[in-house]
């Protein structure tokens, strides 16, 4: 135990004989002329221990006042004990609330732990310290700032609520940390989190940091995609499920058709690696949805849902002069209608309205068609990109793993012949390249989307990899911005709708109602928006002309977020601090738990005590006077 004012302990150097004195001048008899003082041997001894400087006899009120005095001598020091913990005055707690935190490994799960170690934090201020609570995962926010209400600090922490994010960044969180504690002395920052978060490049903060690490296991299981493919007679089911743990687990697969049991499986998952499934489906069915039974830490990801698609047919441009694995393909994905053209073709008289997307196979036309475009194994430049000529067995680094395109796409399992050497242009980012020049690239010019798949399908294995008919399905999506029925959590709903329409409501999967009337479904341009998708499950929209509905259409979300799905926590952050300070672990040393509120509480008792037996005899007399008035009464 250490003191932070340690000069107070000489006050009971000076305090403490000065009681001690004043018993023992004190005389509390007063002389009387008695005829003999035979009877009166013990008053007279009594009266030599009272006079000055005689030895001290035992008194309990002396005993008690010396123990309030160094008690309260004790609280003026301000005692403290090294804890696990925080020393500064201003202290900013950046608080992680995604998905991972929602695993069990820590009772009853790991955001539960980390209001407690929150909790602590904000106990161990001082009795002039400050807190700001930044929250991360999904948007960012900071619900209270510099505020030295501690009431009102645990009940911010209490009200945190998790969110169902695909990645926690402390980017924005830190630069506002930064800036926070670059105006405060003595500032610092507390990181509660499990680790499983991006780390800034490039940012000094100019504070002290310090990392509380929340979680124990790294086992945990997950859906990380599910696909369904219609078909004349039947639906195809794809779902894939990844272990992310380190150790290999048998988990059960059920599959639930428009809420009924129909099928479930065995599957067993070497660490590191996933298991898939494929499962006809009957025509008929609406919702399906996938669950992996006996749970593990994290229960969030073992669900997954997919809606049959119900999507308005779409035309699409075809210019080829045949591919059969293009072609198959296309007529796998619901709501197309392709028309397949010549290479021959150089005029394209159709709006972006009629057919808004053209794919070219194998061929660039002197004169591009409205609308978006697809190009495979361009053999010449364009206006939007050049080619300066060819390479082989490209070495496949896909360097956008987060874009949409990339969804439940494994590239690096694509062996290519030979690609061209494609030189971008300005408009287009790089979501595969390779050691010879980039090999898909997307992105926007001029108000309409464009992909570029540099290589042609005949000289890869692509076709023959489960990855085509998904990576194709996400060009469609990407290509064709019409209502999705498949998205992730915080993707919006976007839904054309009639003009007639006077109102929409979204039903939650957790059964809340949401309207335009209330302001949290948005209706503009004959289309609905609702951004509020951070809970997994089914979404189902409707379409009100007072109170028929109209038309409804439901909405899959699912997770899917694989830097959540790996729960195994971190022991270290590295972030770099003005001091020169990389490490983050707070140590035993780091923060300091004072205890001089229960030294003056102590004190408190023990003086209510010492009144108590000062004042005993008046106390027996008011009691025999109760007890008469009692009995007189009766």
């Amino acid at each position: 135990m250490s003191f932070l004012a340690p000069l107070a302990l000489i006050a009971a150097a000076i305090v403490g004989p000065m009681i001690v004195a004043m018993y023992l001048l004190k005389l509390r008899r007063e002389e009387r002329v008695v005829s003999s003082t035979f009877l009166w041997q013990r008053m007279v001894r009594d009266i030599e221990a009272n006079a000055p400087w005689q030895k001290l006899r035992r008194n309990l009120l002396l005993l008690l006042q010396l123990l309030l005095m160094l008690l309260l001598v004790l609280a003026l020091a301000r005692p403290f004990i090294p804890v696990t913990g925080i020393s500064g005055a201003n202290l900013i707690i950046i608080f992680d609330r995604s998905t991972s935190m929602l695993a069990t490994d820590e009772p009853p799960t790991r955001l539960e732990a980390a209001r407690r170690q929150a909790m602590a934090l904000i106990d161990q201020l001082p009795d002039n310290g400050r807190a700001t609570i930044i929250t991360i995962g999904g948007q960012m926010e900071a619900p209270i700032a510099s505020s030295s209400d501690r009431r009102e600090l645990r009940r911010v922490i209490e009200q945190i609520q998790p969110s169902y994010s695909n990645q926690s960044d402390l980017t924005q969180a830190l630069t506002l940390a930064s800036a926070l504690a670059a105006r405060e002395p003595d500032s610092e920052v507390a990181i509660i989190s499990d680790g499983n978060v991006k780390v800034p490049d490039g940012l000094r903060v100019p504070a002290r940091v310090r990392y509380f690490p929340i979680g124990r296991s790294s086992n945990n299981v997950a859906i990380n995609a599910i696909a369904l493919q219609p078909g004349a007679f039947e639906q195809t089911l794809f779902v894939q499920a990844t272990n992310y743990g380190d150790k290999q687990v048998t988990r059960r697969l059920s599959i639930y058709l428009d809420g009924q049991l129909d099928f479930a499986i065995d599957m067993t998952i070497e660490p590191g690696r996933e298991q898939s499934l494929t499962q006809p489906i009957p025509a008929t069915v609406g919702v399906i949805e996938v669950r992996l039974d006996e749970g593990d830490a994290l229960p969030v990801d073992d669900r997954a849902y997919a809606i049959s698609p119900q999507r308005e047919t779409v035309r699409v441009r075809l210019v080829s002069d045949g591919n059969r694995f293009l072609q198959t393909g296309l007529s796998l994905l619901p709501g197309l209608e392709v028309v397949q053209v010549p290479t021959t073709t150089t005029t394209f008289s159709e709006s972006a309205a009629e057919i808004p997307l053209t794919i070219f196979d194998g061929t660039v036309p002197a004169t591009l068609p409205p609308g978006n475009l697809l190009f495979i194994g361009p053999l010449q430049s364009t206006e939007l990109f050049s080619i300066t000529g060819e390479f082989d067995f490209p070495l496949v680094r896909p360097t956008a793993l987060e874009d949409p395109i990339l969804r439940n796409v494994r590239f690096t399992d694509v062996n290519i012949l030979r690609a061209p050497r494609i030189v971008p242009g300005s408009w287009a980012r790089v979501v595969v390249d390779s050691d010879g020049g980039p090999l898909l690239l997307a992105g926007e010019r001029e108000g309409r989307r464009i992909v570029v798949l540099a290589f042609d399908l005949h000289l890869s294995d692509l076709p023959l990899n489960i990855a085509f008919p998904i990576l194709l399905a996400n060009l469609i999506e990407y290509l064709l911005p019409v209502s999705s029925l498949q998205l992730t959590t915080g993707q919006p709903i976007v839904a054309p709708v009639d003009s007639s329409i006077e109102e929409v409501r979204i039903i939650r999967p957790d059964g809340q109602v949401v309207s335009s009337r209330d302001g949290r479904v948005q209706m503009q341009a004959n289309q609905t928006f609702y951004t509020d998708t951070d809970l997994p499950g089914i979404y189902t929209l409707e379409e009100r002309r007072g109170n028929t509905v109209i038309a409804s259409r439901r909405f899959a979300v699912n997770l899917f977020a694989p830097n959540e799905s790996r729960i195994a926590p971190q022991r270290d952050l590295t972030i770099p601090q003005l001091s020169g300070a990389q490490s983050t672990v707070a140590r035993e040393r780091d923060g300091r738990q004072e205890i001089w509120r229960w030294l003056a509480l102590t004190a408190l008792i023990i003086l209510l005590i010492e009144w108590l037996f000062y004042q005993r005899n008046a106390l027996i007399i008011l009691r025999e006077r109760w007890r008469r008035r009692a009995a007189g009464s009766s």
